[in-house]
């Protein structure tokens, strides 16, 4: 699964640690989400969505 939480996060110059705060995760699980070697919970999907005021079908890409 591809993402685009970094892109997302550099519109609102927010940083790893933040959105991190902003969901309750670690900052490395926004790490690995970020690189792909997570997938989120649907729970966690939708709430990284919408600290980055978007929505999962935006932030997120499956891979077929």
């Amino acid at each position: 699964m591809n993402t685009r939480i970094k892109e997302f996060r550099a519109r609102y110059n927010m940083t790893q640690e933040e959105l991190a705060q902003k969901v309750g995760v670690r900052r490395e699980t926004i790490l690995f989400l970020e690189k792909g070697k997570y997938n989120p919970s649907l729970r966690l999907a939708y709430h990284v969505a919408k600290a980055l005021n978007t929505t999962i079908e935006e932030l997120f890409i499956l891979d077929e």
